[in-house]
């Protein structure tokens, strides 16, 4: 989507359409482990490729750029809460309870944003889009527990550590509208937030040794491009979803994902779920169909979060 029809864009269209891009990495990413790609270097390849991806075009646009203190605030803080620490969590928890619980986990990012604006003093979700984000929760949670190992017994002092990885997104979620830069460019700010995540993730797979891993990518080359395309394009768009719609509907891209994720797992891949996930995808559809009637609804009033 081209810069000028970003800036266009409802907060509706953006929601779905970050969403529909972060689905497209969930059977991206099944087909990169499955290619023995590991999940580290798999962050690293997103962030590293956002970055050089999105700062080259804005170089060649020559398009100026800030770099001041709350820029490079903005970054780190962002980077932190939002991509690199919860990639690491996901990466330490996972061998200890299972890709299911896992994913379980991210389901409670919406409902904590939404507590999270609402002691912050943002715009308080209306009782129509607290129902969406509720149903779209349950549909998630189904679509979640049916991923393999959700039923297996955890040790609560990781599912404790698997618990920041929900709550550390919506610290995010909120912190970017809270400390949004004045007259911010949305595709520098992904590109100086990735630029960061990825300094962090390199010497995170360096430290671990997955740096080693590289050449796994080659083996699936158009799994890597297609997961490079895909989040050059998401990125500006996840950015001005932030500012346009709040933390609380940027926090559902994860829920629309997941619905996106299952049809082009059934549809490309041919997989085969069994009725709760297409259950909770159905609750997933409804939810998110209530969220955005509920912002329609409420499209005239004033909001405190940043102003596009």
């Amino acid at each position: 989507m081209a810069p000028m029809t970003a800036r266009r864009a409802s907060p509706a269209l953006l929601l779905l359409a970050v969403g529909a891009l972060l689905g497209v990495g969930f059977p991206l990413a099944r087909l990169a482990r499955e290619a023995a790609v590991s999940p580290l270097l798999w962050a690293l390849l997103i962030s590293a490729s956002v970055s050089v991806l999105l700062g080259a075009g804005l170089w060649l646009r020559r398009r100026r750029v800030v770099l001041d203190a709350q820029h490079l605030r903005y970054f780190v803080v962002t980077a932190l809460l939002s991509y690199a620490v919860p990639n690491l969590l996901v990466f330490a928890v996972i061998p200890h309870l299972g890709s299911g619980l896992t994913a379980m986990l991210f389901t409670l990012s919406p409902p904590f944003t939404a507590l999270l604006s609402r002691l912050a003093r943002l715009r308080a979700p209306s009782r129509l889009e607290y129902a969406g984000i509720a149903i779209g929760f349950a549909g998630a949670a189904l679509v979640a527990a049916a991923r393999g190992e959700a039923g297996r017994p955890a040790d609560w002092l990781w599912v404790g550590l698997g618990l920041l990885v929900p709550l550390l997104l919506a610290i995010g979620n909120v912190y970017r509208s809270l400390d949004w830069p004045p007259r911010a460019d949305v595709t520098w700010l992904a590109v100086g937030s990735h630029g960061v995540a990825a300094i962090g993730l390199l010497a995170a797979c360096a430290a671990t040794g997955v740096l080693s891993t590289l050449p796994t990518l080659v083996q699936v080359p158009w799994v890597s491009a297609a997961q490079v395309l895909s989040s050059a394009l998401m990125f500006p768009l996840f950015f001005r979803l932030q500012q346009v719609g709040g933390p609380v509907l940027l926090s559902q891209i994860g829920t629309v994902g997941a619905g996106i994720g299952v049809l082009l797992g059934a549809g490309a891949l041919g997989e085969r779920y069994p009725a709760q996930v297409w259950w909770g995808t159905w609750l997933i559809g409804l939810g998110i169909g209530l969220t955005l009637r509920a912002r329609r609804a409420r499209a005239g009033r004033p909001s405190l979060t940043a102003p596009p």
